[in-house]
């Protein structure tokens, strides 16, 4: 019975959109009561990552056991900043042992100075060995 007084409520309801008959006064319906109104509008588009989910310049971030950006560029000098986003103890240590953050606590952060020198420097985390990036001072 649902089913009858729905299809009966939805043939007498009808739309047009465009045409030569639409306008004010052209007797076409255009939504749910005499004040209602059908939206054409695009819903709006997907927020873009925050940004704490995206490194800033000169920054790194360490989450899933992955250095993002494993691979990166600083001035001479830069002051760079670690944060450890992990659940998990990490270090961001120069291979030749020339920059160090230390153990970085999961949810901390700590900085390092880039080598005054340009060029490039492997780096890994010394409790992990398989995570590496390569710092470049240019």
């Amino acid at each position: 019975m649902a089913a009858v007084l729905l299809g009966a409520a939805l043939a007498a309801c009808s739309v047009r959109v465009g045409g030569p008959d639409s306008g004010p006064d052209s007797g076409s319906t255009s939504g749910p009561g005499p004040t209602g109104s059908v939206s054409a509008t695009p819903p709006a588009p997907a927020a873009s990552p925050s940004p704490a989910t995206a490194p800033a310049p000169g920054a790194v971030v360490i989450r899933d056991f992955v250095f993002e950006p494993a691979d990166f560029t600083v001035r001479p000098g830069a002051v760079v900043t670690v944060r450890n986003a992990d659940t998990v103890e990490h270090t961001l240590t120069a291979q030749d042992r020339g920059f160090d953050t230390g153990v970085i606590a999961p949810g901390a952060s700590a900085t390092f100075t880039a080598p005054a020198r340009q060029g490039a420097s492997s780096y890994l985390c010394s409790l992990h060995h398989f995570m590496r990036g390569i710092l470049t001072v240019s």
